[in-house]
């Protein structure tokens, strides 16, 4: 057997690529307190750019109503109309047993008194009633006065609220911008207000969380789904395109009318040319031409790619600080 003699290294040496190492480090200004700032802030660093990029309140989301998405009055102790009011949904009552009125006032839909389908929309109600008030607030009102313009959000009045003219609601184009209001006491609209919507915006997305009674004025035009925890009263001739729901009290309507929304989605269609066309509730469109992003026309990938970079990015900061320490103590 050939034997083989390695070179001996002298702890001399060794000492000296340490120093070196040690030196290569300190010409390149950085010491081991300084190499530990440096990674330490770029990791800090990289963490604010990324919690800086996001939105800075949460969207809201649909109230989702369940069974009592189909009544258009639904009360806890009465129901009691006063002349020809129309209702495109069902109505219904419970625990309570009288409903009274009906006829003159008709309902397209079933009539359900204390009986197990109103004990479940009372139910599925003060679920829907318990998430829109414990959704996060974006904006605090405490009045709505003629020519306001409303983006989609959270809008929560500490007591009252008031509702006075024409006030708008504006989707900017999504057909799925969701609008809430939460009222701490009562809800009340003046004679002949009106909720317009634009932009795309839905009915169907519009609610109204009111923590005792809700009342509308004379020829109101009103827009949403109301859900009083005591009562709500419609004065003679107020429209609601939504639904009236109170969970504990009563309901007095007055020759209104009240048509269950339904969300129109929006429409999508393949262009002769491979490119696709989306058309919005509101009747506008949008063209994505063949091979370009979802994200819009010609546009770029969007935000899901940049939080991948990002995270990358802290990643690798963060291993070469782990790097670094390790170094360190195998040196030490």
């Amino acid at each position: 057997m050939t034997k083989v003699s390695l070179p001996l290294v002298s702890s001399n040496r060794v000492g000296s690529v340490s120093r070196y190492k040690t030196r290569g480090i300190s010409q390149l200004g950085f010491g081991r307190s300084q190499t530990n700032s440096v990674f330490a802030g770029s990791l800090i660093a990289m963490l604010s750019v990324a919690f800086s990029m996001q939105p800075a309140g949460a969207s809201p989301t649909a109230v989702g109503l369940g069974t009592a998405s189909a009544y258009s009055v639904l009360a806890g102790t009465t129901v009691t109309n006063t002349g020809s009011s129309t209702l495109s949904g069902d109505l219904g009552l419970s625990p309570g047993t009288a409903i009274t009125g009906f006829p003159p006032g008709s309902a397209a839909g079933a009539t359900h008194a204390a009986d197990a389908a109103a004990a479940q929309a009372q139910s599925d109600l003060t679920t829907a009633y318990l998430n829109a008030a414990g959704q996060p607030s974006t904006s605090s009102v405490t009045a709505l006065t003629n020519g306001t313009t409303l983006t989609p959000g959270v809008y929560t009045a500490s007591s009252s609220l008031s509702v006075a003219g024409a006030i708008t609601l504006d989707a900017g184009g999504n057909a799925d911008a969701v609008f809430i209001f939460q009222a701490g006491s009562t809800l009340t609209t003046g004679s002949s207000s009106s909720i317009v919507l634009t932009n795309g915006a839905q009915a169907c997305n519009v609610f109204w969380q009111v923590g005792s009674s809700a009342t509308l004025g004379t020829s109101t035009a009103f827009v949403g789904t109301i859900m009083a925890l005591t009562s709500a009263t419609l004065t003679n001739g107020a429209t609601v395109s939504g639904r009236v729901l109170a969970r504990n009290g009563a309901v007095t309507l007055d020759n209104n009318v009240i048509n269950v929304p339904s969300c129109i989605a929006p429409t999508t269609t393949t262009t002769a040319s491979g490119g696709t066309t989306t058309t919005s509730a509101s009747g506008s469109t949008t063209t994505v031409p063949n091979g370009a992003p979802g994200t819009g026309e010609g546009g770029t990938a969007g935000g899901s790619w940049t939080w991948l970079w990002i995270v990358l990015a802290v990643l690798a900061v963060a291993g070469g600080t782990a790097g670094v320490v390790r170094y360190r103590r195998h040196q030490g």
